[in-house]
């Protein structure tokens, strides 16, 4: 499928209004992370929110997601997300927002994109001889991240038709920025829901007071992707430049500031 802008499309984003990863993806792939800044919205907002659903107006919201377009040199499909782990296959055919956690597809042209405020966007690129043949993203709030019985979206995805045929050693995982485990403050039952699951999960929280915990939420996923079998992680290592709540310049936060905008995370094969 081949991406072809509309006349008169928003101009694409500078270089230090978006997150490049660092990771040793052929030049097929499209990958990138939003910051807030670059787009047109107004506060709370401002400036990039790609989030159609949080009270901006909508032709700002459309505006920014023409400059996302531009950016990747693709189009980007949102999902609907539920905190789940579900996933859905893009292709030509797909319809506008489907209900899903996760995407994955082997087309051109098409990215997959997912939206975020402090949960952890996932991105990953299978390469088979040196060219990727499928990527992917993953929303990652720590319930579809911790699932249900050790099933979450990390498993979801190595266990869906995207990585049939394609081992998970094969694979390359990014982590975009999300909530710090100098900020992430979680009950007992959310240390609980991944210690069942993996004894090693302990070692990703901290103690806190009043009974309470801090969750290294990049940790958890890293541990995740290692069991089953991702050998290949880059990106968000927990440090406070990473952190969405700790950086109201660069990133949105609903735990910092409720009324507030959406980054997002996308991938394509271009």
């Amino acid at each position: 499928m081949q991406f072809s802008p509309a006349p008169n499309a928003p101009q694409a984003l500078a270089a230090d209004c978006f997150l490049r990863p660092d990771w040793p993806v052929p030049a097929q792939v499209r990958a990138l992370c939003t910051t807030r800044q670059g787009g047109v919205s107004k506060p709370p907002w401002d400036s990039l929110n790609l989030g159609a659903w949080v009270g901006d107006a909508p032709s700002d919201v459309a505006h920014n997601v023409g400059v996302l377009t531009a950016t990747l040199g693709a189009q980007p499909v949102f999902l609907r997300q539920v905190h789940g782990w579900a996933l859905q296959e893009i292709d030509a055919q797909t319809g506008p927002h489907p209900q899903a956690d996760g995407s994955f597809t082997g087309q051109t042209g098409l990215a997959c994109t997912v939206a975020a405020a402090d949960c952890l966007p996932i991105l990953l690129c299978h390469l088979r001889g040196g060219r990727a043949t499928q990527v992917g993203a993953l929303h990652a709030g720590w319930r579809g991240l911790a699932g249900q019985g050790g099933h979450g979206v990390v498993e979801a995805f190595f266990a869906s038709k995207a990585a049939a045929g394609r081992p998970a050693g094969q694979w390359l995982a990014w982590l975009g920025p999300c909530i710090g485990p100098q900020a992430f403050e979680v009950g007992p039952e959310v240390r609980s829901a991944f210690i069942e699951a993996a004894a090693q999960a302990q070692l990703t929280f901290e103690g806190a007071p009043g009974g309470k915990y801090l969750a290294h939420l990049p940790a958890l996923a890293r541990q995740r992707l290692a069991a089953c079998g991702v050998t290949q992680i880059y990106g968000n290592d927990g440090t406070p430049p990473w952190c969405t709540v700790g950086n109201p310049l660069r990133f949105f936060s609903y735990r910092r500031q409720r009324l507030t905008g959406r980054q997002v995370a996308a991938i394509a094969l271009v």
